[in-house]
């Protein structure tokens, strides 16, 4: 199967390339040049190596920005949990990027275009070449599309755990105690807020951020359940 115009990633993106030979670049695959040696054809290796400088870069900054409070370990955890072969692959496939690929014969007959190596080293390239064509600007805003989204979700995956309920099991049974929550402050347009909450509970005091209410008193818990635990 040939791969699609890539005419049709700019849909996806939202983006028209000014430079198309950009593009092109970050969606031929190593297989795909070695087949046609004689043309000299860049394949996209050189794109994925300063794509994935960008990644870091951007998502960094958004997590930064979206955590004001959180240390520097958890925002390389986060990071590393959304900076990944598996979670660059499921971006790539929200868009159908595989079909885009221009994959020597080879890969082609081993289904290259659903290994999540290509597909996570092709949306590097391309995140690249959305750079170089429309400075970092263009990129932040392609990237932060793709990635608040998921950080909704591993934020909701997260609170999963409940902290808070974990947290006031704890303090009532041993102390007698209930956490007290209180929002301190909020940020932000109405559409993308966010919410800082202060807790007290003994004598412990921690503060959380979070996109709403509920986030933020999770990230509150969490910390002083750090606190709780180390005192033990």
């Amino acid at each position: 199967m040939e791969a699609k115009d890539p005419s049709g990633v700019e849909q996806h993106l939202q983006y028209e390339f000014s430079n198309k030979d950009l593009l092109q670049e970050a969606l031929r695959h190593s297989s795909y040049v070695n087949e046609l040696a004689h043309q000299n054809l860049p394949d996209n290796e050189r794109l994925e190596f300063l794509g994935d400088a960008v990644l870091n870069l951007v998502v960094g900054h958004i997590l930064m920005r979206r955590y004001p409070e959180v240390k520097e370990g958890e925002l390389s955890r986060r990071r590393a949990n959304l900076v990944n072969e598996s979670q660059l692959a499921k971006m790539a496939d929200s868009f159908e990027l595989g079909a885009y690929v221009l994959l020597g014969k080879g890969e082609i007959q081993t289904h290259g275009r659903e290994k999540n190596s290509i597909l996570a080293d092709t949306y590097e390239a391309l995140v690249a070449a959305v750079y170089l064509d429309g400075g970092f600007d263009a990129a932040f805003r392609f990237l932060e599309s793709n990635f608040l989204p998921l950080m909704d979700s591993l934020d909701s995956t997260d609170n999963n755990y409940d902290y808070k309920s974990q947290l006031q099991e704890m303090v009532q049974i041993d102390h007698g105690a209930m956490p007290d929550y209180k929002i301190v402050r909020e940020d932000g347009p109405d559409h993308d807020k966010t919410f800082l909450v202060e807790l007290k509970v003994l004598d412990i005091e921690t503060r959380g951020t979070g996109k709403n209410k509920k986030a933020a008193e999770q990230e509150a818990a969490r910390k002083a359940l750090e606190i709780l635990k180390a005192n033990d």
